[in-house]
């Protein structure tokens, strides 16, 4: 029963390949992020509380296996108990921040664009989502997620976002049967 928790930086894939794989081993996806935030618009705007947001990821996890996409840092680390295989998804931060700028585009159009609602919102994002891997950056980074695999007790497949998504989930479906 494949468990599997895919992380990395904001537009690495995560959520691309949970949707790949997850219909390839016709499992349920789980994203992290539809427990992290209160719906709202504009989107993105209120947490829940980690306390709920930890009861609604699990509640989402169906016994029969799962691909669980996001990260939990900082918040939900008692989830790893549930997890079989953790997939660490990296990309150039080009790479990243040039899908950031066309996933948001096709979501919001105007809302980001000067003069839009969600204009400062999105400027802020890209501003986050940037800062990944650089040196004492506070929010999710490179440097976190690294010290975090390092003490888990499980396996880690480490994978480039940058390639095909049928690529990266022939990849995971081969770690599986190891």
């Amino acid at each position: 029963m494949a468990r599997i928790h895919l992380t990395g930086a904001s537009c690495t894939g995560v959520s691309t390949l949970g949707r790949g794989l997850a219909a390839a081993l016709g499992v349920a996806l789980v994203d992290v992020d539809d427990h992290y935030w209160l719906p709202t618009d504009p989107p993105f705007t209120t947490k829940r509380a980690p306390a709920e947001r930890l009861a609604s990821v699990r509640a989402a996890l169906p016994p029969e296996g799962w691909v669980m996409a996001g990260s939990f840092l900082g918040w939900g680390e008692a989830l790893i108990e549930e997890v079989s295989l953790v997939v660490f998804l990296t990309a150039p931060e080009e790479v990243r921040m040039a899908r950031l700028a066309r996933r948001e585009a096709e979501r919001y159009g105007a809302r980001i664009a000067p003069g839009g609602d969600m204009h400062a919102a999105h400027l802020a994002f890209a501003e986050w989502a940037r800062g990944y891997d650089r040196p004492g950056f506070e929010g999710r980074s490179r440097a976190r997620h690294e010290a975090w695999l390092a003490g888990l007790n499980l396996p880690v497949l480490r994978l480039d976002g940058a390639e095909a998504t049928e690529r990266l989930v022939a990849q995971v479906e081969a770690a599986l049967r190891r």
